[in-house]
């Protein structure tokens, strides 16, 4: 299937984006020769930074695969942002719907016509203490797999020492350099033609994530822990914390008053 288009949208983006792109951050990107040059496919890419989806679109445009991004429906409705989002063909996520499939069906499509839809598997930017990919959302294994199309691990880093995870300020100087690596496919072959179980998903799921981890080991020059970051573990975790110091403070306060 023929390649979409740049379009105007996006070229005009593009003109905005691309200036101060250059001027804040130094490039270092390898892997383009991964990405297909023709037919739809998803990039699972790894997220630190609110900068870094500017960043890593600049890395894809120019490898004349333009990403599409997912983003919530509500975004597309009114004014200039609204008329960007459909003009630049970014992806509506209908999270309003019961059928998980369903929420993902624009996606679906965009990829079928041939386009590249880029996934954060992660959700947000990560809540790793060190910045590494945590556990993965199944959205883009479900496109996946529903889809047959390749899946191309992509790892950054360098946007997050600009602005890092949450914070609201830059750190200009020195000037930073975005490191980008795009790896070989994702092998998911196991998993085609069974049955989408939340279990196959989340297994497939951790298969990309794992992709995605080597991708930035490499850039890293370092490992990832063996126990991936798990923010809803970690928000488990902490509401025992908080029951389990409740409890003390109680008996605490029992106690006390029984001395008294």
């Amino acid at each position: 299937m023929p390649r979409r288009r740049i379009g105007f949208w996006y070229r005009f983006a593009a003109v905005l984006c691309k200036p101060p792109l250059v001027v804040l951050i130094k490039r270092d990107w390898r892997g383009m020769e991964n990405i297909p040059a023709e037919g739809g496919f998803i990039t699972a890419v790894n997220h630190n930074s609110h900068v870094d989806p500017f960043a890593y679109a600049h890395y894809q445009y120019n490898t004349g695969r333009v990403p599409r991004f997912l983003a919530k429906s509500g975004l597309f409705k009114k004014g200039f942002v609204g008329a960007a989002m459909r003009g630049t063909g970014q992806i509506p996520v209908y999270r309003e719907t019961t059928d998980a499939l369903s929420a993902f069906r624009a996606a679906i499509d965009a990829v079928e016509r041939g386009e590249c839809v880029a996934f954060y598997p992660e959700g947000t930017i990560t809540r790793d203490p060190d910045q590494w990919p945590m556990v993965g959302k199944t959205g883009a294994a479900r496109v996946a797999l529903t889809t047959k199309c390749p899946v191309i691990p992509v790892a950054q880093w360098g946007a997050n020492e600009l602005l890092p995870p949450y914070a609201k300020k830059p750190n200009l100087r020195p000037r930073k350099t975005h490191h980008v690596l795009a790896g070989p496919p994702v092998d998911l072959d196991r998993f085609y033609d069974k049955e989408m179980t939340p279990e196959l998903l989340k297994e497939a799921t951790e298969v990309i994530m794992t992709a995605v981890t080597r991708q930035l080991e490499e850039i890293r020059g370092e490992k990832a822990p063996a126990t991936r970051y798990d923010p809803r573990q970690e928000r488990i975790e902490q509401r025992r914390r908080t029951q389990a110091q409740t409890q003390v403070q109680h008996k605490a306060g029992q106690e006390e008053g029984q001395g008294t």
